[in-house]
């Protein structure tokens, strides 16, 4: 996934700092002469360029509904970095399906919430006769119109990590918990996925654009798999007596289920009293593997178990 390192800082607005990845340049340059030698195209470059900048902040629309539905419900969201793919917000809802559903669900709904308007413009534009009297700025009216009501369909196959993916996930995991949700999930991506393939295929779609997204989806729904499996472990392991988290009331697993942020050591936060038995770092602060809330580690030998 791409990340600030490398991107550069746009703009900051409602506590989110928002960048842009440098490959976005270099994928733009492409993409603009490719749009531009397709028929029926634009009379001038500038209306290429506009249309490719117009993609991306409905992307950004997106992401800011993830950010801020993400914040609505307590979790953390500061960060949203765009690149060739899209746009990534760095969300960190509650562990809980209801908060995570909300904060997946939020950024389609933001689309959702612009297919009237732009449907409202592109039939004014068709009533005003602008397709003859302004041809390079209707077709900029519909390939918006277009372009965002693509996002939308597309974002909602439930292929995992994409919207609709995460949405499954989020509904699954009411049913079935949190970990095998996310199993379910990323397995009906990687089946979804390989069927999209085969299906590009044979209709003669496959291109460069869907082997680099089907590549991207098999990474991240493999390392979906990992992650339940390590929830899974985490899960079955024997919990630590007499200390519970303070926010959530469960008790820490016994084992080397923490990783040293310095050395990279995984150790036992509470069986080696805070200290990375390899580097000698201290931690005061613990995030709880099971709620994802930080809490002092002190604190948990005041809520112990009952």
């Amino acid at each position: 996934m791409p990340n600030r390192k490398g991107s550069i800082h746009l703009f900051h607005f409602a506590g989110i700092n928002v960048f842009l990845h440098w490959s976005w340049f270099v994928v733009a340059i492409f993409q603009i002469q490719y749009r531009r030698n397709l028929p029926h195209s634009y009379s001038s470059l500038s209306w290429v360029v506009l249309e490719y900048v117009a993609l991306f902040v409905i992307v950004l629309l997106h992401e800011f509904g993830h950010s801020l539905a993400c914040r609505s419900v307590g979790g953390k969201a500061d960060q949203i970095v765009l690149w060739p793919l899209g746009g990534v917000a760095y969300v960190d809802p509650p562990p809980r399906p209801g908060a995570t559903l909300w904060s997946i669900a939020a950024g389609p709904l933001v689309n959702v919430g612009l297919v009237p308007i732009l449907s409202v413009i592109w039939f004014l534009a068709r009533s005003q006769g602008w397709e003859d009297a302004n041809p390079n700025l209707y077709q900029f009216i519909y390939s918006i119109w277009f372009i965002n009501l693509f996002l939308l369909i597309f974002n909602m196959l439930p292929i995992y990590p994409m919207d609709g993916g995460q949405i499954l996930r989020s509904l699954l995991w009411f049913m079935i918990g949190r970990s095998r949700s996310l199993m379910a999930a990323s397995i009906i991506g990687v089946v979804a996925v390989v069927a999209l393939g085969a299906i590009g295929l044979l209709m003669g779609w496959l291109t460069v654009w869907l082997g680099i997204m089907a590549a991207f989806v098999l990474m991240n729904c493999w390392s979906g798999l990992k992650q339940a499996r390590a929830m899974d472990v985490i899960a079955a392991a024997p919990k630590r007596a007499g200390l519970a988290c303070p926010k959530c009331k469960n008790p820490p697993p016994v084992g080397n289920f923490w990783i040293c942020g310095r050395c990279r050591t995984a150790f036992d936060m509470f069986g080696a009293g805070g200290v990375c038995p390899h580097c000698g770092t201290i931690y005061n602060i613990n995030r709880c593997l099971e709620c994802g809330e930080p809490a002092a580690l002190a604190s948990y030998e005041t809520h112990p178990v009952v």
